[in-house]
C-alpha cells in the first residue's frame, strides 16, 4: 500500500479523525414512531457515501448548506485510487489533508454526491494547501462567503503512537465565489487565525456557529497551569466585521461571563465538558433550544449524546443518549474489532426535520493503514461516515 502517513497515524481522541461505513438505519431512541413521523422520515433525503470517483474513505464528514440546493462536504485524510470497484484498500494512496464533495437531493428525495479529488503532476493531493497537511474544521457561511477553519499538522516522531503529530498553526480558508459547479475551480484565500488561538487549544473549530453579530466556536481545550487543569470545550467568538483578520479578533468567554482577548488559563470557562474535537451545535426552532450532538470520548466512542441550552454560553443540560450502542465498538456486534475506536459525532441539520435527527459518526482502527493485512485495509466498511436517522 502506498502510504503518505506519518508514524502513529491514524489519530485518536485529541484531534482525531477517520471515516467509516455507511450503515443507513432508523433508530427511534425508545419512542414510538407516530404515522406522521414515519411519513416525514420516508420523505427525507438521507446522506450516503458510496465509494466512487476515486474516493475510498476519509474522515471528518463536515457539511455546509450552500443555500442553492447544494451541500458542501469536507473529509479529512482520505484513501484514494484511480481504479473503481476495489474490494479492499491494498495499494491505495492515502492523501493527508482535505477532500471535498458536493451533494444534491432530487425532487424524489434521492441523495446524490460527487467527490472532487484534486491532482497535481498525476498524484492525488489535498484540496487545501500546497503540499501541506491541513485538517478541516466545521465550515460556515457568512454574507455569501464560505469559511473553512483549518489546522496545519506536522509529523512529530518524538511523540508516542498514535499521537505522532503536532499542530503548527491555525487558518481559515475563504471562498468568496463558490457558484461554479466544480469546487476544483473555486479560488481559495487563506486567513491567519493563529494569533488568536490560545496555547492549549487542540481543535479550534470543533463546531462553528454564526449567530447574531458573531461567529462562535467551541474549541477543545486542555492544559494544566499552576496545578489548575481545564479540559473540555470552551467558547470563543469572532465579530462578523473582523473576519478579514480573524486572528486579531478572537474573544473567549471567561468564568465571570465576560468576553476577553488572550485571557489567562485561570480565567477560562469550560462551557461543555464533552471534550471533543468534533461536534455540532445548531439551533432547533421547534424546540426553542440550541442542541449539541457529539460522540462520547468514553468507551472508545460507544454512544452518541445530545444536550440542549437556551444560550450558547449555557448552562447546558445534562447529556442524553441519542444512539447506543455504536456497533463498531460493541463486542456483541459483527462489526466489532478490539482495535476500533469511533468519534466525529455530529448532526447534519440541513437534512434533519422536526424531531428527526440526521447524524453521522466515524470509526477508525489502531492498525497501521500501510499494513495490507490490517483491519482497516481489509474492511471497507471502516473509515467511512456512518449515517443514522434518529427520532427524539
Amino acid at each position: 500500500m502506498k502510504n503518505n502517513a506519518p508514524p502513529g497515524w491514524p489519530r485518536y481522541a485529541s484531534i482525531l479523525a477517520a471515516i467509516t461505513v455507511i450503515i443507513l438505519l432508523s433508530f427511534f431512541s425508545g419512542l414510538a414512531c407516530r404515522p406522521a413521523d414515519a411519513a416525514r422520515l420516508s420523505s427525507l433525503c438521507i446522506p450516503d457515501f458510496p465509494y466512487k470517483d476515486g474516493w475510498y474513505g476519509g474522515d471528518g464528514a463536515w457539511s455546509l448548506d450552500l443555500g442553492d440546493g447544494r451541500v458542501l462536504w469536507l473529509f479529512g485524510d482520505s484513501f484514494v485510487s484511480s481504479r473503481e470497484g476495489l474490494q479492499d484498500r491494498s495499494g491505495m494512496q492515502l492523501v493527508l489533508g482535505t477532500t471535498v464533495a458536493v451533494s444534491t437531493c432530487t425532487a424524489g428525495g434521492e441523495f446524490r454526491i460527487r467527490y472532487r479529488l484534486k491532482k497535481r503532476d498525476g498524484e492525488f493531493v489535498s484540496f487545501f494547501g500546497d503540499g501541506e497537511w491541513l485538517w478541516p474544521g466545521d465550515p460556515f457561511l457568512v454574507r455569501g462567503t464560505v469559511y473553512v477553519p483549518l489546522v496545519s499538522i506536522e509529523e512529530d516522531p518524538d511523540r508516542p503512537k498514535p499521537f505522532a503529530f503536532k499542530i503548527t498553526d491555525h487558518r481559515i480558508a475563504k471562498i468568496e465565489d463558490f457558484k461554479g459547479r466544480d469546487p476544483l475551480d473555486w479560488k481559495v484565500d487563506y486567513l491567519d487565525l493563529s494569533p488568536g488561538v490560545l496555547e492549549g487549544v487542540h481543535a479550534f473549530a470543533a463546531t462553528s456557529v454564526p449567530h447574531g453579530r458573531h461567529v462562535y466556536f467551541f474549541p477543545l481545550y486542555g492544559a494544566t497551569v499552576n496545578g489548575l487543569t481545564l479540559f473540555g470545550n470552551i467558547l470563543a467568538r469572532v465579530s462578523l466585521e473582523a473576519l478579514s483578520e480573524p486572528g486579531e479578533a478572537v474573544e473567549y468567554l471567561t468564568g465571570n461571563g465576560k468576553w476577553k482577548r488572550n485571557p489567562r488559563h485561570d480565567e477560562l470557562k469550560v462551557v461543555l465538558d464533552a471534550a471533543v474535537p468534533e461536534m455540532s451545535v445548531r439551533y432547533h426552532p421547534e424546540r426553542g433550544k440550541w442542541v449539541a450532538v457529539y460522540l462520547s470520548i468514553e468507551g472508545r466512542g460507544d454512544r452518541m449524546l445530545f444536550r440542549t441550552a437556551d444560550k450558547l454560553e449555557g448552562p447546558w443540560e445534562e447529556p442524553e443518549v441519542l444512539l447506543s450502542p455504536i456497533p463498531e465498538v460493541d463486542p456483541e456486534s459483527p462489526f466489532y474489532d478490539d482495535k476500533t475506536f469511533c468519534y466525529a459525532g455530529k448532526e447534519h441539520f440541513m437534512f434533519s426535520m422536526g424531531r428527526i435527527f440526521v447524524v453521522s459518526y466515524v470509526c477508525n482502527s489502531e492498525d497501521d493503514p500501510a499494513d495490507e493485512e490490517g483491519f482497516i485495509c481489509k474492511n471497507l466498511f471502516l473509515y467511512r461516515p456512518v449515517v443514522r436517522t434518529v427520532l427524539h
